[in-house]
């Protein structure tokens, strides 16, 4: 296997890191304050449009105060609203579970709230240091008052919003919805193009050349237009053996080739893939089943002892599983954009595995959350596709067995016994 430098192309590296920062929390922070700087200072350039004494019968003269009670209230409003950000983080860290944190940090209605008020302190600061210097005049008050009035609203539109959402921020039902949005939006990308685009999986020849990574990491995206390309080029058959969120090492192979590429060629191959210290739900739903199974394993903890949480989480991936199910079929119909790629599909067992093997195991002793698995396999089960019948019934048959062993009460094992023949 040959081990090759990681070299991202430039397109494919300037997309996730745009991707990144525009997720980072300080982004739209800077974004929304460099947009209240303009704001404030839009007055001094836009007085020529304001006739000449209009301000004074207007009463712009008051903007003065107003922009002082503005700078004082907004420097309160956005320390509470970055402290309780904060503590919503830790708290869904500790009671759900610390992969959730990371999408409460890139929820941008939350980020867009703390940029408002941001915006709108930077704006009245800006407002009142342009004031004493004179640079406005009468006409350019006015505009500054007209700007002022524009801002309270849209303030007082996000302080509304806000208190509904910050009410709710951080909580456990609250992260799971999230949780269940992003990873609904990854399994709807990866359903529109199942092998990302490539064709269908087939056996790799013998005398392949397989590549591997130079790092311990998982993989973050492949970049298949890229790797179809150059085997076109080339005369190359690819096979990708790898998907997004596989955990890479240095022994473990991401891409064979056939056709004897030579050295050069293979590294350009390799550093089509992108890696990352952690997994994210982007471009790998499974992650998001996984990240859903560790809530309902916590809520099952001895410490939380919570089945209701657990119960809700199991709802979930009956949603998700039975909407990507609906689209399984879409992989026999898709349009092949990189035909000398070849792409295995998801597997929907490692689905299932991710969302209900800890969760069957962890909740054995559970008579209610037994009972809600196996009506959740019988949902699944009625499914279109054979493949998630078939796990289905698997996962059924070992969480019915997992929980004979771990119930003591007889009637409970009838009880689960009764549920797993009414499904």
């Amino acid at each position: 296997m040959a081990q090759l430098p990681r070299k991202l192309p430039v397109l494919t590296r300037l997309r996730l890191a745009a991707s990144k920062v525009t997720k980072r929390m300080w982004f739209r922070s800077t974004l929304y304050g460099a947009l209240g700087i303009i704001t404030a200072l839009a007055g001094a350039f836009l007085k020529f449009l304001i006739p000449t004494g209009l301000a004074a019968r207007i009463g712009a003269d008051s903007v003065g105060n107003i922009l002082g009670i503005l700078a004082a209230s907004m420097l309160t409003v956005t320390t509470f609203s970055l402290s309780t950000m904060v503590s919503a983080y830790g708290s869904a860290s500790s009671s759900a579970t610390p992969r959730a944190a990371r999408l409460l940090i890139e929820d941008t209605r939350a980020q867009g709230a703390l940029a408002t008020f941001i915006g709108a302190f930077l704006f009245s600061i800006v407002g009142l240091i342009a004031l004493s210097t004179g640079i406005y005049g009468d006409s350019g008050r006015l505009v500054l008052f007209g700007a002022t009035i524009a801002v309270i609203i849209v303030i007082t539109v996000t302080l509304l919003r806000a208190i509904e959402q910050f009410s709710r921020f951080g909580r456990v039902g609250e992260t799971i919805d999230l949780v269940e949005r992003a990873t609904k939006a990854a399994m709807k990308r990866r359903a529109e193009e199942p092998r990302l685009g490539g064709a269908s999986a087939v056996p790799v020849g013998e005398g392949a050349v397989l590549l591997v990574g130079d790092q311990v990491a998982y993989v973050e995206h492949v970049d298949v237009a890229r790797i179809d390309g150059i085997a076109r080029e080339h005369d190359l058959r690819v096979h990708l053996l790898c998907q997004p969120g596989t955990f890479a090492t240095p022994a473990r192979p991401l891409i064979a080739i056939e056709g004897s590429p030579l050295p050069e060629v293979q590294s350009e191959v390799i550093s089509a893939i992108s890696f990352s210290d952690t997994r994210s739900i982007e471009n790998d739903p499974r992650f998001g089943l996984v990240v859903l199974a560790e809530i309902a394993q916590r809520a099952m903890s001895p410490a939380v002892n919570d089945p209701g949480t657990c119960i809700d989480v199991i709802g979930t991936c009956v949603r998700l599983l039975c909407a990507w199910a609906s689209h399984t079929g879409d992989a026999e119909t898709c349009d092949v954009l990189y035909p000398h790629v070849h792409v295995q599909c998801l597997d929907v067992r490692d689905m299932f595995e991710d969302a209900f093997t800890p969760i069957s195991r962890d909740a054995a002793g559970s008579l209610e959350v037994n009972i809600r698995l196996q009506k959740a396999f019988g949902a699944l089960a009625r499914s279109a596709d054979p493949a998630v019948v078939n796990a289905a019934v698997e996962h059924a048959r070992t969480a019915l067995s997992r929980a004979i062993q771990a119930l003591e009460f007889e009637l409970d094992r009838r009880a689960i016994q009764a549920a797993a023949l009414e499904r």
